[in-house]
């Protein structure tokens, strides 16, 4: 009754294959048909297609399946409550609809605007040698000041910020003036397209007039429309945390806390509405409390996402840690997670093995020398499965052992 093992492929173009994932001893596939234009409809011949290759090298001692949709993208004019919504969503319901008729009952989503994830080093070097994704904070300051030159970013940043990304602006070289842009200008995972800076600056324009209220209404109205549909087809919704969790280029950010959460899980009541819990968009921000949120969440979280990052110091710097390490009590949340799922099991609701897959691993040994999509090479991903793994076996056998125990004298008690 563990946590279902499963690694993210981003289709027939990724480096790492399918072989790949079975051989790490997964059996669930995390995917999406990124070849389909956001906001279109996802066709069944489409999904089967997909499935079935995923599929294809299923035999009786390790089949791989696909478990989790990630992701089926919101269309920007749904987040920005623009007149064209409600074809979108229309089409983003029969989508939900045509994966259930397929029998793929988890779809994972985010609503942040513009960007999904946001880092300003992709090959951000570890002592080790490994590495990692990073995110500076004067370093995205610097883009947005001195390369985008956004107007009015300048009240986004403080001055000792503003200051530091200037100095740094003026000691680079255009080489490294380019690289940053085109990392923070980086498109969607599983494509390796990135704006123009005309482009992505006609992009936040389309914002301007788009408050923090005005998006989570934007979110309330969008997954009021479509939870229900899931619920009906028996799909699980769930939407992944902001990345970072904080305000970015003047857009708000709605999914950045539990309260940001609780007021999405009120917004349309029901099971199918629910969460990618991913430790390590969370686990960025201290005043979130993890383990607290498992519990108090319980059965809206649908897939997990397990990965931690490390704080530098300055507010908002950190880097992908080691799975085991960072800033994440990877120890607690795991228990944590087999509790809720022995928890399902007791009560009979809910499915009890959770999607989990290990999110954003090192660039590492042999991976260094290959390119592969930012955050998901083969290896990395590898040894933070099997820690996590390693993790969740030793915690669910000191349950039972534990339980053993406590029933051994509660019978000895009673004779």
């Amino acid at each position: 009754m563990g946590m279902l093992q499963t690694m993210r492929w981003f289709g027939p173009n990724d480096p790492v294959s399918l072989m790949d994932i079975r051989q790490a001893g997964c059996t669930g596939v995390v995917t999406a048909l990124h070849q389909i234009p956001v906001g279109e409809r996802w066709p069944v011949e489409a999904i089967e297609e997909r499935k079935q290759l995923v599929e294809a090298s299923n035999d009786r001692y390790s089949p791989l399946h696909w478990a989790v949709v990630e992701s089926l993208p919101v269309h920007e004019d749904i987040k920005k409550g623009w007149p064209g919504r409600d074809l979108y969503i229309e089409n983003y319901k029969q989508s939900i609809r045509n994966l259930a008729a397929c029998g793929i009952k988890t779809v994972c989503y985010n609503f942040m605007p513009v960007l999904d994830w946001s880092r300003t080093n992709l090959t951000y070097q570890m002592p080790d040698g490994s590495r990692a994704l990073r995110f500076v904070w004067e370093d995205f300051a610097l883009f947005d000041l001195c390369i985008l030159k956004r107007p009015g970013a300048e009240t986004d940043y403080e001055p000792a910020v503003a200051q530091v990304a200037r100095k740094k602006f003026n000691q680079m070289t255009a080489d490294e003036v380019a690289q940053l842009a085109n990392v923070v200008l980086l498109g969607l995972p599983g494509s390796e397209e990135a704006f123009s800076l005309e482009t992505f600056q006609k992009l936040l324009d389309d914002y301007a007039t788009i408050g923090d209220q005005q998006l989570r209404e934007n979110l309330y109205h969008f997954i009021r429309q479509v939870a229900p549909v899931a619920d009906e087809v028996g799909v699980n919704l769930c939407i992944h945390p902001d990345d970072p969790p904080r305000p970015l280029l003047g857009l708000p950010r709605v999914v950045s806390t539990e309260a940001d959460l609780a007021q999405l899980m009120a917004a349309c009541d029901v099971v199918a509405n629910g969460i990618t819990f991913c430790t390590g968009s969370l686990g960025i921000r201290p005043d979130n409390d993890l383990v607290g949120m498992i519990r108090r969440f319980g059965n809206r979280i649908h897939f997990i996402h397990l990965r931690t990052t490390k704080r530098e110091g300055f507010a908002w710097n950190f880097h992908e840690a080691d799975h085991l390490a960072g800033d994440v009590d990877m120890y607690a949340v795991v228990k944590a997670i087999v509790l809720e799922q022995q928890r399902r099991a007791q009560l009979g609701t809910g499915v009890t093995s959770i999607p989990m897959r290990p999110d954003h691993g090192h660039q590492m040994l042999d991976d260094l020398h290959k390119k592969t999509y930012p955050g998901y090479s083969a290896v990395g991903r590898l040894r933070g499965l099997a820690e996590i793994r390693g993790l969740e076996f030793g915690i669910v056998r000191s349950l039972e052992e534990t339980e053993g125990i406590v029933t051994q004298r509660s019978f000895v008690i009673g004779k």
